[in-house]
């Protein structure tokens, strides 16, 4: 099923009254096979696992011992909060609503969010495929992954696209520690050598980009480019981070986390943030 959700002049996400049902069954099946097949082509996959907990937090935040019953949780303000800055893609059509899809089943109708433009412009096209079944001319729009986040916690059903290139990333880090197979859901990765403190708040940035963790980690331990660098980054999903983020408790470390937008570095995003 496809349908659309209202959306806000400047940004998609900021209305979510009345949704516009049409029928398109086989779109969203498309668009998974569409990107599972790319993601075999660079990885080679075999069936998947479910995702590995996100380990560098292990070393890097020591979680008190005392009963998480009698202990106030992140907010949900706090966890968007950490996940500002970064940029996704969508489709939306001229009356500024959501193109949405079915699931696999067809129960429900989901939001498909790229972390590649060109997996969205993908999107469109096959939205543009079926014009006469969508209400007003489609086109690719930004949002944020905060206000998505906001979005889900209303229960709004979103779906991420994640970039292809860093799931094959994943999987090689994995295979790398001993561990085969292959990679559900958004990869992020992280090293306990960047983890970093101003004016008394600590960060623990976490990356979109295996690249740009490589970089930073170039820069602060000056080795040489290869495995050994690869050895400080641990890799984890973004769905399994979050889901770990709602349940600790406040001032055990969690929330000193900082998503880093692709592209850029946690000193530039930090910066940005506090300005």
């Amino acid at each position: 099923m496809e349908s659309s959700v209202p959306c806000g002049h400047s940004n998609p996400l900021l209305s979510l009254s009345n949704f516009i049902h049409q029928h398109c069954h086989r779109f969203g099946a498309d668009l998974a096979t569409r990107f599972n097949d790319t993601t075999k082509r660079l990885a080679g996959t075999l069936p998947h696992p479910p995702p590995p907990p996100f380990l560098s937090l292990l070393a890097s935040i020591t979680q008190p011992k005392h009963a998480l019953a009698a202990a106030a949780t992140l907010s949900s303000q706090q966890v968007a909060k950490s996940l500002a800055g970064t940029k996704l893609f969508t489709v939306s059509n001229s009356n500024n609503e959501f193109v949405l899809i079915s699931d696999a089943e067809g129960a429900k109708s989901i939001g498909l969010l790229c972390f590649r433009q060109e997996d969205a412009e993908a999107f469109l096209a096959q939205v543009r495929s079926r014009r006469r079944e969508l209400r007003g001319k489609p086109r690719v729009v930004p949002i944020n992954l905060d206000q998505v986040y906001m979005l889900k916690v209303e229960g709004i059903a979103f779906r991420f696209l994640p970039d292809p290139i860093q799931i094959k990333n994943a999987i090689e880090l994995k295979a790398g520690k001993g561990n085969k197979g292959s990679f559900d859901g958004v990869p992020v990765f992280q090293s306990d050598l960047l983890v970093v403190k101003k004016k008394n708040k600590r960060y623990c940035p976490v990356y979109f980009s295996k690249e740009d963790i490589e970089q930073e980690l170039f820069k602060v331990s000056r080795g040489s480019r290869g495995v050994g660098v690869s050895h400080n980054i641990m890799v984890g999903s973004l769905e399994d981070v979050l889901k770990k983020m709602e349940m600790s408790e406040r001032n055990s470390g969690w929330e000193d986390l900082i998503f880093i937008p692709p592209g850029k570095s946690h000193s530039q995003h930090i910066q940005e943030i506090e300005a």
